[in-house]
């Protein structure tokens, strides 16, 4: 009778191998660790020979956007700003000047840029209504319970400061670029959040402005 040993030797060797090769392919598919310092490059002069306009333009120096409409994205999260250019290249989240160049980036640029705008320091807002700014912190604290309507703080944190790779931060974010975010989660414009949705159709637009207006004044 045969010994059994040398085979199972030498099936033991081929597994190994076998399993070798397969952690080294995975290892080959990880995506390539951030550059902070070629998502600065693309942020501040994009890539015109292949439609890429440079971030700057629209979001402001270190992403500080100064135009009320266009979101200020300086120490957003990383993985919340990678997961919104990849959003714009599909259905759930549409514009045409985000679509076009989200769909001309590539996934190691997405997560470039991300890590360079993470990196910078926000600038503050500030609320402007002092009519309604004590319904906003209402309804960011507590929610409105009658209308099944979360607080705010809740997801985002108390100090608008959000929760990484879950929640974005939200605070100082301008009040028109907030109010319009939560109308096109409520009109099914933007269809990247299940849960936003949801809330967003629970409130009137005096209840989206209040705790826009709130918002734009955390720090």
């Amino acid at each position: 009778m045969k010994h059994a040993f040398p085979s199972f030797v030498k099936f033991l060797a081929v597994a190994l191998m076998a399993l070798s090769s397969f952690a080294f392919a995975n290892e080959e598919k990880a995506p390539a660790k951030a550059d902070a310092a070629k998502g600065s490059t693309l942020f501040s002069g994009g890539d015109a020979s292949r439609g890429i306009m440079a971030c700057v333009a629209c979001h402001g120096a270190a992403g500080n956007s100064v135009i009320p409409q266009n979101p200020k994205l300086a120490a957003q999260h990383e993985a919340y700003i990678e997961k919104q250019l990849l959003n714009f290249q599909g259905p759930t989240r549409n514009n045409a000047i985000m679509t076009t160049i989200a769909k001309a980036m590539t996934e190691e640029e997405m997560r470039n840029v991300a890590a360079y705008v993470s990196a910078q320091k926000s600038s503050a807002g500030e609320a402007r209504n002092k009519d309604t700014v004590e319904i906003g912190k209402k309804i960011y604290r507590a929610g409105i319970a009658e209308k099944n309507v979360p607080a705010c703080a809740g997801c985002h944190s108390p100090n608008g400061a959000g929760i990484p790779a879950q929640f974005p931060r939200i605070a100082g974010q301008h009040q028109d670029y907030t109010v319009g975010q939560l109308t096109n989660f409520r009109t099914g414009a933007r269809n990247n959040s299940a849960q936003m949705t949801a809330v967003s159709k629970r409130m009137s637009d005096e209840e989206i402005k209040a705790v826009a207006d709130y918002i734009a004044g955390l720090k």
